[in-house]
């Protein structure tokens, strides 16, 4: 079968998604199962299909979903509704919309957190994670989960 000529083709759009927690590793299977979900669950099945929302990339805490032009702000919704990805509490965050890849990857900052060590509080060792202009996490790691810790004000000054 011949290919389309470029002008009889679907115009597709490209969004950029930004994962949160970012730390947390997940594919692009995953994230597809989460958007789809999402999307037909606001919009139904008909409109998931006009859609036709697609992961094309995901890693370092991005993905990169593909739609057809003109659905572009329904899918953007229908993304910023995802609250959990493969029964974890996660989201995706629209970040920008295009109509290349190459200029989502150039947008993309790096996010991932920087383990900066070992920090001694109350008799408990936490390991800190240093995210780029943000937050710092301290985690402890237990047998069957991870904990995080939460500091106040009062906590700081101490």
């Amino acid at each position: 079968m011949k290919r389309r000529p470029p002008t009889l083709r679907d115009k597709k759009r490209y969004i950029l998604a930004s994962l949160v927690p970012c730390h947390d590793e997940t594919g692009g299977k995953e994230v597809y199962n989460a958007v789809i979900n999402s999307a037909t669950s606001l919009y139904g099945d008909t409109g998931t299909a006009e859609m036709h929302p697609v992961v094309v990339f995901c890693e370092g805490g991005y993905a990169i979903i593909r739609c057809v032009r003109g659905t572009e702000k329904d899918c953007e919704t229908a993304i910023s509704l995802v609250n959990g990805i493969c029964g974890k509490e996660a989201a995706l965050r629209p970040v920008a919309t295009s109509g290349t890849i190459m200029s989502l990857k150039s947008r993309m900052k790096d996010k991932k957190p920087v383990k900066t060590g070992l920090v001694d509080i109350n008799g408990e060792t936490f390991t800190s994670y240093h995210y780029p202009r943000q937050k710092v996490d301290l985690a402890i790691e237990k047998i069957k989960s991870q904990e995080l810790l939460f500091l106040t004000e009062i906590d700081l000054e101490e």
